[in-house]
């Protein structure tokens, strides 16, 4: 009762600590404005259902044949160009991966530079970015361009000058802790709604939420520990309908492991504002030994709705219990109103999972309603229990060949599909309300899997795997597929092969054309089918996301090239070469490097160095915006 008691008093708390802000919507209902006017594209993921769909049709399926350049920038920084730029009336906005510069451009003045921002960093942040020293993107609100740093300093600009309104820390900024920011903000209200990035060095994750006016703290809610500082009421949170009981984050953990636990939330968020709902999804549990970390380790790699105001969670689902193969939940969750799903209408979040499956989830109760396989070669698990009546529901059936666990430490796992890097990573999917189907970009690859005995010390890696990743065995296209997905059935309606993963965030829209960008550097036009119409090679490879606007009555299409990512890190950290490898080997897994030089270079990066080695022969560094449109 003690224990119920003081949680109840601390989440109480927590919801007082943010009362005095909630009547000021006007921020929120600001922003819902502007994403609900096509011309601007005004959140990182277009509006908070994250559908990326654009109601622009100017460009359509039969002219998109004819889209040309209208004008490029160079962001004059190399490595991974994630995200994508943000559009407001006739200002763009851009930004970099570390030193993460912000440009805001002037679309009536051929993209003139109105001001940039260029924060002073400690570049020992850069040792401790796992897998590129990528950024999501900046945020819009009441005013400001909310900047997350990869230091984790949390700063909000002037949006007409570029000068600092405030700046908070998120974390640790010094890399003591491996503590970095990777994710892009979402302002919610009068909140600004940020994660944190670095559960490869122990960093136990969590959400905070500032506010927008000033950037002091109004809620932080851990992934891990105790319900005080989880924020979860274990009377009234819920996990597939019934209530997680006392202390649900420590409790499957073996000792204090939770204070090092990972569960990071470097994604992205949606926001339901009839059910003031916040969704993101948690990262994978450290280390990546699961020897090492009994249990079912909650609530890393768990999707979770928390009320936008105190941050106490409403429910949770956790995907993949007791995580073996390094499949963080932070890909973004999709809000759909009114599927059908077995025959009854209920307002969804569709989220694509590293782990290869996709779940469709009632987002008011967490009830699951479809769970299944987005690519047939997927092979750790068979399924996902649907049987309410069973103890193993909602479980994903682990096949014993493939468990990292069950084959144990110094034993080398081999064929596991999909790789680390998931059937999808961070690269956020598209959904048309016009054709009620998702348009998904995914990889195509396996691993073998190695874990290893590690200790923890701040700061410092805490991986405890060696990964090796090759594309999918016996497989007739590339290592990449973009699919049509039927969300209300759990079926892909087509697929279209590419010859590395998809690593662009895609976009849909009213005419009936979607976009998305290869690793190669193109980008590409499909109509809903899957036909191909347009394709065009920027100067480097695509991991950013392509968004579209109107400017003085004409439709664009914008996309940030730059290769880099978990995928291109071979090329972005200069790994590909047996000095750079061995570098990255002795950081990372130390007595356990490989003394191979073959191996070495195959292993580093986390296991992409080997997987996308190719890339190297069809594009190279480079940060540029392209702007294409329509002939004059």
């Amino acid at each position: 009762m003690r224990v119920l008691a003081r949680t109840a008093y601390l989440l109480t708390t927590a919801a007082l600590m943010s009362f005095g802000a909630v009547h000021m919507t006007s921020a929120n209902e600001e922003l819902m404005k502007m994403s609900s006017d096509p011309k601007n594209w005004a959140m990182p993921t277009g509006d908070y259902a994250n559908t990326r769909y654009s109601k622009l049709n100017q460009i359509n399926k039969d002219n998109v044949k004819n889209l040309q350049v209208k004008w490029t920038m160079s962001t004059g920084v190399l490595r991974g160009h994630e995200g994508g730029p943000l559009v407001i009336g006739d200002v763009m906005y851009i930004h970099t991966p570390f030193p993460n510069i912000v440009y805001a451009l002037d679309l009536n003045n051929e993209g003139k530079i109105l001001w940039k921002y260029e924060p002073k960093q400690d570049p020992n942040v850069i040792a401790i970015m796992c897998c590129d020293t990528v950024n999501r993107g900046v945020a819009y609100g009441d005013g400001k361009i909310i900047l997350n740093q990869a230091d984790t300093t949390v700063v909000a600009l002037d949006a007409k000058t570029g000068k600092v309104v405030w700046s908070v820390k998120n974390g640790e900024t010094d890399g003591s802790k491996g503590e970095s920011g990777t994710a892009a903000p979402m302002v919610v209200k009068d909140k600004v709604i940020i994660g944190v990035s670095g559960a490869e060095f122990g960093v136990r994750g969590w959400t905070a939420a500032y506010n927008l006016k000033d950037g002091s703290l109004a809620w932080k809610a851990y992934s891990t520990g105790p319900d005080a500082e989880t924020l979860i009421d274990p009377e009234k949170t819920t996990h597939l309908g019934k209530p997680v009981g006392p202390d649900s984050g420590i409790n499957t953990w073996e000792g204090e492991q939770w204070k090092t636990g990972g569960g990071t939330t470097w994604g992205w968020f949606a926001y339901d504002p009839k059910l003031n709902l916040v969704y993101y999804g948690t990262g994978n549990p450290s280390t990546w030994n699961p020897v090492q970390r009994p249990g079912d380790n909650r609530w890393s790699m768990t999707l979770m709705a928390r009320d936008a105001d105190t941050g106490v969670a409403k429910w949770l689902y956790q995907m993949t219990p007791h995580d073996e193969w390094d499949y963080d939940g932070v890909n973004e969750n999709i809000l759909v109103d009114g599927m059908e799903v077995n025959g009854a209408k209920h307002d969804v979040l569709v989220h694509f999972d590293r782990n290869g499956f996709a779940y469709t989830m009632d987002r008011a109760s967490g009830e699951l309603l479809v769970a299944k396989k987005y690519d047939p070669t997927v092979n750790w698990a068979t399924e996902v229990n649907m049987d309410p009546n069973s103890d193993q529901y909602g479980r994903p059936q682990v096949v014993a060949k493939y468990s990292t666990q069950q084959n144990g430490e110094d034993t080398n796992t081999t064929g596991v599909c999909p790789a680390a890097l998931g059937t999808k990573d961070q690269q956020p999917a598209t959904y048309s309300p016009k054709t009620g189907l998702f348009y998904v970009p995914t990889n195509h690859v396996c691993m073998d899997y190695e874990p290893y005995k590690v200790s923890y010390t701040a700061g410092q890696p805490y991986v405890g795997a060696t990964v090796a990743m090759y594309p999918t065995p016996n497989s007739h296209g590339g290592m990449g597929n973009f699919i049509a997905w039927d969300a209300a059935k759990g079926e892909i309606v087509w697929s279209k092969p590419e010859q590395f993963s998809v690593w662009s965030g895609a976009l849909a829209t009213e005419g009936d054309v979607v976009f998305y960008g290869t690793l190669e550097g193109y980008i590409k036009a499909v109509d809903t089918e899957g036909k191909e119409l347009y394709k065009f090679k920027t100067p480097s490879g695509i991991i950013g996301n392509v968004n579209t606007f109107e400017h003085r009555g004409k439709q664009y299409i914008a996309v940030l090239s730059g290769v880099g990512g978990w995928a291109g890190i071979g090329l972005a950290g200069g790994l590909l070469g047996a000095e750079g490898a061995a570098a990255w080997q002795a950081a990372v897994a130390g007595e356990k490097a490989p003394t191979e030089e073959e191996k070495s270079i195959s292993t580093a990066g986390l296991g992409a160095v080997g997987g996308y080695a190719a890339l190297a022969d069809y594009t190279t560094l480079g940060g540029q915006l392209t702007v294409f449109g329509l002939p004059d």
